[in-house]
């Protein structure tokens, strides 16, 4: 029986007894004759009918029996013992504790009822009760460890650590100098705060398996983890001279050394045990994902985790996980192109993995991998005829080729495929007609995409906001874009966007002041990345304001960003506002 299954047993207590222990309880153990189908006394039928009730697992019927028994034979022990451990069975350890004390009583030899005291008492927490009657039971049961081994760790729970030290020793002494108990003591020693007796103990298990490179770090750790860092790193050390492949004594010096806050040798560490070879590329993986993770904020060694990836495709070459993945850390750093590649070569090894065909997907949704899109969207529509994203994916690729009819057919077709549990993305597909019907100039079929986009998904920000932008433009409904245009903003205060369409919507309802105090914080926090559109609707307001100095400064601002404005050279060279 393992440790960990011994400390279960100890801590269910085993409450419920099979029926083969009933029957050694009972039969074998008490002074109660083996029932025999022929007895005509009446106590021993009420018996018998017990049994069979047990059997039959009808817990009422055999409790009634019982205690017509024990009516009929008081003086027996049995009947109390089965009461007992049938009270047990129905969580009534009050109940339980009274008719086990009562066979007890009767029979104070036998084992059988002392270890169901002894169970009952820890199930009531009375865990020092409980260790003394397991403690009594292994003086007379010296052949049965497992009483020694259940007072000890009772008497740790009760906190007599002493007596459990005491009672592990007597254990190893009659059993050898087994891993578990001597991992027992070592978490003993620690609850008493002696620390010194816990690496005694530890360096017992290395003394004994001086091959093995886990003890050497579970020494270290207890230095570490109670402020003793030199002694942690002197055993690191060795450990390190002893196993210098050993992913184990790596992982935990990237521990020690963060701890220490030396992030180089941390980092040292980290990427020994991340490109471990022994390891397979599942481990390594989960040992990397984190670790970028905790980079994610310092673009400074972010580069270090992709080359940390990109080893690992050096290792398993033919690993679609390990490439996939590799291409997201690319994607993930801005390094588009790279990815694609990466997608590419993933698929070529497997063209089966839909997540990876996803992903290559994603990596073409830009204007120029339009052409891209669509062909290998229309591959993998081949190979996953049911996923909706793949149609819609398509249908971006033709909205970017400005192919709008072809778009609307495969969007249509996704939005038809897609179930309605993921209402985000069915108010992407559908907020995506809605643009492609306003750029047709077909406003109702806008209008309805982008209220089934809302009905879809109400707290998109996104749609919103769009949805209140092209009302805006129209000149149309423009409480209802202002109200919309608010709840974007509700859900995302600081969008630049947002901001820049609640403001235009202000200036379309001729609120000029507030128009520009919202497109001046949209420009704000755009910075130097603020878009030409921005600029080109604060140079309106500004004229709207009569400031036509300022409204020219910012078209001219606006040119320079590119503006989609075919009148801005009219605006700038006329001093004039054209819409």
């Amino acid at each position: 029986m393992n440790f960990i299954t011994r400390i279960s047993i100890v801590a269910v207590v085993c409450l419920s007894a099979t029926a083969t222990s009933f029957y050694r309880a009972t039969a074998q153990q008490s002074k109660m004759p083996v029932v025999t189908p022929d007895a005509t006394d009446r106590a021993d039928q009420v018996y018998f009918d017990a049994v069979k009730a047990l059997m039959l697992g009808d817990d009422k019927q055999e409790e009634d029996l019982m205690l017509q028994f024990a009516k009929l034979k008081p003086d027996e022990p049995a009947s109390y013992y089965n009461l007992s451990r049938i009270y047990i069975r129905q969580n009534r350890p009050d109940k339980a504790l009274e008719y086990i004390k009562k066979a007890i009583a009767l029979d104070d030899e036998n084992k059988w009822y002392r270890e169901q005291y002894g169970n009952i008492l820890a199930f009531k927490n009375q865990f020092l009760e409980a260790a003394d009657v397991f403690a009594r039971l292994a003086k007379t049961e010296k052949q049965n460890t497992d009483y020694l081994l259940k007072a000890a760790l009772l008497y740790q729970r009760g906190g007599n650590n002493k007596e459990a030290l005491a009672l592990l020793d007597k254990l190893i002494e009659r059993t050898g100098e087994s891993e578990d108990y001597l991992l027992q003591k070592q978490q003993i020693y620690l609850k008493m705060n002696d620390v010194e007796g816990a690496a005694r103990t530890i360096q017992q298990l290395i003394d004994q398996n001086p091959k093995e490179a886990k003890y050497y770090t579970l020494l270290a750790e207890v230095y570490d983890n109670n402020k003793q860092p030199e002694k942690a790193t002197a055993i690191y050390e060795k450990a390190e001279k002893m196993f210098p492949d050993d992913p184990a004594v790596q992982l935990s010096l990237a521990s020690h050394y963060h701890k220490l806050k030396n992030m180089v040798k941390y980092d040292e560490y980290v990427k020994k045990v991340i490109t471990n070879k022994t390891l397979d590329a599942e481990t390594q993986l989960g040992l990397l994902l984190p670790y970028l993770h905790e980079l994610n904020d310092d673009t400074a060694r972010r580069a270090e985790g992709v080359e940390l990836a990109r080893q690992l495709t050096l290792q398993h070459p033919d690993n679609v996980q390990v490439i996939s993945f590799y291409g997201d850390v690319l994607s993930l750093n801005g390094q588009r192109d790279k990815a694609t590649e990466q997608y590419k070569k993933a698929i070529d090894l497997d063209p089966s993995k839909y997540t990876t065909w996803q992903q290559l997907l994603y990596s073409y949704t830009d204007k120029s991998g339009a052409d891209s899109l669509i062909a290998y969207s229309e591959k993998a529509a081949r190979l996953f005829p049911n996923q909706a994203i793949i149609y819609y994916l398509n249908g971006i690729g033709y909205f970017n080729k400005r192919e709008y009819k072809t778009a609307i057919k495969s969007i249509n077709r996704a939005v038809d495929m897609q179930p309605d549990d993921n209402g985000e993305l069915l108010a992407e597909m559908y907020s995506t007609l809605g643009d492609i019907y306003f750029l047709l100039k077909e406003n109702t079929l806008s209008d309805s995409s982008y209220e089934k986009a809302v009905r879809a998904d109400p707290k998109n920000a996104s749609v919103l906001n769009n949805y209140a932008y092209y009302l805006s433009v129209r000149g149309q409904r423009l409480e209802d874009a202002e109200r919309m245009s608010k709840q974007s903003l509700d859900l995302r205060p600081d969008e630049a966007t947002f901001l820049d369409t609640y403001g235009w919507i202000l200036y379309k309802e001729g609120k000029y002041d507030k128009a520009r105090e919202y497109i001046q914080q949209a420009v704000d926090k755009s910075g130097p990345n603020a878009d030409g559109t921005l600029l080109d609707h604060l140079g309106d307001v500004y004229y709207k304001l009569k400031n036509t100095e300022k409204a020219v400064e910012y078209w001219r601002k606006a040119k320079e960003k590119g503006a989609d404005n075919n009148l801005i050279d009219k605006k700038i060279q006329d001093q004039k506002l054209y819409e």
